[in-house]
């Protein structure tokens, strides 16, 4: 672990408390911190400021952005989201898209960095979903080619679960490519349309999942040349998953993260994840599944020089 250098994004309210009525528990977030340390893995952790409202409301509807921020989400919005919007979940809902952005501007600096959040992929323009409130993906992509820190951005997502709210958001962009490789039957049952899908039948292995990626990914990344890739790197393909409906192994998420990285460093591309999905009782083994990712990927940009960025890293306003 010497070698690296993991530089991870992370505030305290990130963990919330769980609200009444909701199965859904925020302490995942603290735990993976606690793997991380466990782990021995050198690294710098990076505190988030919460984005500002208006970059949310370039991207979502400043009605459903007051509701949030003013905790009045009606209840048929707070059962498409799985839980109610309480002040500890809005605050945490700020600071999960200025955790994404600043690992994106970390990542341009350093050829990797990770928030440890993020990846609320099924938040749409007028309401969150699927335990997701607001679409840090989108909002920092958004911001990030606004402020020009990146000219083409790539979304990929390897969640279990479709990006659905990110290929609504990004529809239509030319600089923004949104890549989702999913349980086709899994949730959400109606899918959105990203500028690439592949749709996984249930049960898909190691071997299967590998072929599809390595057919896949190279050619985006040719075609489309992004200077920075956004990667949902969603831990709930695992055949352990309570959520999911594929089979990869340990083994198998090693390999498509290790892959991703490689693919993107050869490219000289930075890339900053997002933790996405992770589901299961054993909420310790869920976190260590999801520090694993991190510091692996931390390890393959390693080996790989960084074009100096910092240069390129402008000032950021506060507004759009």
């Amino acid at each position: 672990m010497e070698k690296i250098m993991l530089h991870v994004v992370h505030h305290p309210a990130y963990v919330s408390p769980a609200t009444p009525g909701s199965a859904y528990r925020f302490d995942k977030y603290g735990l993976v911190m606690d793997a991380l340390a466990q782990s021995g893995a050198k690294m710098t952790v990076h505190t988030p400021e919460p984005m500002p409202r208006a970059w949310i409301e370039a991207v979502h509807d400043p009605d459903y952005v007051e509701e949030v921020t003013s905790l009045t989400v009606p209840p048929d919005k707070a059962r498409r989201i799985g839980f109610p919007i309480t002040d500890r979940v809005a605050t945490r809902s700020l600071l999960s898209p200025g955790g994404t952005w600043a690992a994106a501007r970390l990542a341009k600096v350093h050829g990797y960095a990770a928030n440890a959040a993020g990846g609320s992929h099924h938040a749409l323009y007028e309401t969150g979903a699927g335990y997701c409130v607001f679409n840090d993906l989108a909002i920092a992509s958004n911001r990030l080619i606004a402020e020009g820190d990146a000219g083409h951005i790539l979304i990929l997502d390897l969640d279990v679960h479709q990006g659905d709210g990110t290929a609504a958001l990004m529809a239509g962009r030319a600089d923004i490519f949104t890549m989702s490789i999913h349980a086709e039957r899994n949730f959400p049952v109606r899918k959105a349309r990203s500028s690439l899908d592949i749709g996984l039948e249930d049960g898909v292995d190691d071997d299967g999942y590998m072929a599809v990626l390595t057919d896949s990914l190279p050619r985006i990344l040719d075609d489309f040349a992004p200077d920075l890739i956004l990667y949902q790197a969603g831990v709930d393909p695992h055949g352990d998953d309570r959520l999911g409906r594929l089979n990869l192994t340990d083994a198998g998420l090693d390999a498509r993260d290790k892959y991703v990285l490689r693919q993107a460093r050869q490219r000289a591309i930075p890339v900053a994840s997002t933790m996405g999905g992770g589901y299961g009782a054993d909420r310790m083994a869920i976190a260590r599944r999801h520090a694993a990712c991190m510091i692996r990927m931390a390890q393959e940009a390693a080996a790989w020089p960084v074009k100096d960025a910092s240069s390129t890293l402008r000032a950021a306003p506060s507004t759009p």
